[in-house]
């Protein structure tokens, strides 16, 4: 069995992928206030620790490119649309944090001057590096590419040691475990592996860019209080998804 599976490194810095839909909660659109506000505890109770927290936040509960291009958009303008929706996310994030007693920066890759930075590297670890929490708006910038990417790319730009993307689910399974009872979820698998059998982890150039450059993701349940803080602690949490032999759970 892999070291992967049954214990895990600690991590310092880290960046936290939260999809647009964790936002709404309950309501399945908009922005639920009450969703909100647990998501920015558990990422301020892991600030609390001394831990270096970066974010980057999806906007399906705004605007998914993706379905509006189905649906007859041009494709890349539905694409900057959503990531005009994820800005209106980030900022209801960082209000979130901030009622927390948070130092919260935003950074956009599309500059809107009067209410975030725009991207810079070096800002963006200067403020890791004073325990402030940051979150990437915006995705990369440009059309036709995920936030799952944009994770996996400003992950690697900062230094993170890890991609933790805080989902509805336990991990990785090898079917849907919404549909499929006997659906399996792996404590570790390798990229090429996810990639091989078509798992919904990431998108392909977000696991390819993760894998090029060994930067880990550990996927786990954002419902569960405390999973970002444990993963960062090194407890075995959710699926590790990486430079390991792949296993299934022991559950």
């Amino acid at each position: 069995m892999s070291s992967a599976s049954n214990h895990r490194t600690q991590f310092h810095r880290a960046l936290v992928k939260l999809s647009g839909q964790s936002f709404s909660g309950a309501d399945g659109f908009g922005i639920n206030r009450e969703a909100v506000t647990m998501i920015a505890g558990e990422i301020a109770s892991c600030a609390a620790d001394g831990r270096q927290v970066a974010t980057v936040v999806g906007a399906g509960n705004i605007c998914r490119g993706r379905q509006a291009a189905i649906e007859g958009m041009d494709r890349a303008t539905a694409d900057y649309a959503g990531m005009v929706a994820t800005v209106i996310n980030s900022l209801a994030l960082q209000d979130a944090l901030e009622r927390l007693g948070v130092e919260t920066r935003v950074q956009s890759a599309i500059e809107m001057r009067q209410i975030a930075e725009p991207f810079i590297r070096r800002r963006a670890i200067r403020h890791l590096e004073k325990g402030r929490v940051v979150i990437f708006a915006a995705g990369t910038g440009n059309p036709f590419f995920t936030t799952d990417t944009a994770a996996v790319l400003r992950g690697a730009e900062i230094g993170a040691e890890v991609i933790i993307k805080a989902t509805d689910v336990a991990g990785v399974y090898d079917k849907d475990p919404q549909e499929h009872s006997d659906a399996r979820r792996f404590a570790a698998i390798t990229y090429l592996d996810v990639l091989s059998q078509g798992l919904e982890v990431m998108d392909a150039t977000a696991i390819s860019l993760s894998m090029d450059n060994q930067l880990p993701i550990v996927v786990c349940d954002l419902t569960t209080p405390g999973n970002i803080k444990r993963v960062l602690a090194g407890e075995v949490v959710g699926t590790y998804v990486g430079e390991c032999e792949t296993v299934f759970a022991t559950e």
